[in-house]
């Protein structure tokens, strides 16, 4: 079987963007991959939503991003592209992140040039690092890999507080550094979109937030662009959200939850999604005859 970090770079080899929904956790990675996408992206945002009920502003640690990074690899066959932070400490931390992540499973790392405590790619007050200690990052997560296959994605956050120009200067420092994936976070117009696109040979990534600071474009207008991947990190998190909200009011309003019963998945459905039918297989397949065959006294 083809392992999934030569799988991502096989995928982004096409003429075609691929595209990564963004997940938070194993149940709506499935999903993800049940309605036939290539690719998943584990939402730094999302996960910290998830498992802390908390803005994402670098309170996650190293051992609960990577524990999350594994079930989800785990959960699915495709290939997982995995929110890294600032790798959680300099170089050196940088080092066993990848080791960690790289033994979870995932096909993709990205690592920041944030501050730490980080905050997310739209969120305004975000400072970076200085070009050379995330150049020293960065090959420092390339020769921490053991998979010559596994993928580094170098992201600057430079553009909201020193523009376009500086981090173009930082992408191409990136580049030469080593990272296989470019990722400039929150261009502002279609114009910046481009000059993304025409700066790079590696692979580029375009990051969709619905309400966020880059023009909100489809797949189809990415890949004219001449984007490689896309993201959509959040969707599914703002989508969950409102669903529970309104699904809450109307149990608190009416006592019962019949009015919102034909938005629910079916329980069947719901089973074989997260799949009790390899279970029931299993469980045929290894069956011990408990009740025949267990030891008398």
């Amino acid at each position: 079987m083809e392992k999934k970090t030569t799988l991502l770079r096989r995928l982004l080899q096409r003429d075609e963007i691929l595209i990564a929904p963004g997940v938070h956790d194993p149940l709506v990675a499935k999903i993800v991959e049940r309605e036939g996408f290539e690719a998943v992206y584990m939402t730094g945002y999302g996960t910290t939503a998830s498992l802390l009920g908390k803005p994402d502003v670098g309170l996650l640690t190293l051992t609960e991003m990577a524990d999350r990074a594994a079930r989800l690899a785990d959960a699915v066959d495709i290939p997982v592209i995995a929110d890294a932070d600032t790798g959680y400490g300099n170089a050196v931390n940088v080092t066993r992140t990848i080791r960690e992540y790289e033994r979870a499973g995932v096909a993709c790392i990205q690592l920041e040039d944030q501050v730490a405590p980080k905050k997310c790619g739209h969120m305004l007050g975000r400072e970076v690092i200085p070009l050379q200690e995330m150049v020293g990052k960065i090959r420092a997560a390339c020769d921490a890999r053991r998979d010559d296959d596994l993928m580094i994605m170098a992201r600057t956050d430079a553009r909201t507080n020193f523009g376009i120009d500086a981090a173009l200067e930082r992408g191409k420092a990136f580049e030469e550094a080593g990272a296989d994936i470019v990722f400039i976070e929150s261009p502002e117009n279609i114009d910046e979109m481009r000059r993304i696109t025409s700066s790079f040979r590696v692979p580029v990534i375009a990051n969709m937030v619905e309400h966020g600071r880059t023009p909100f474009l489809s797949a189809a207008e990415l890949d004219e662009i001449g984007f490689d991947l896309g993201i959509f990190p959040v969707s599914s998190t703002y989508v969950i959200a409102k669903a529970v909200t309104e699904l809450m009011r109307t149990l608190k309003r009416d006592g019962t939850t019949k009015s919102v019963v034909d938005r629910m998945i079916p329980f069947g459905e719901f089973n074989e999604l997260i799949g009790l039918p390899d279970v029931r297989d299993m469980e045929r397949r290894y069956a011990t005859g408990r009740g025949e065959d267990a030891p008398k006294g």
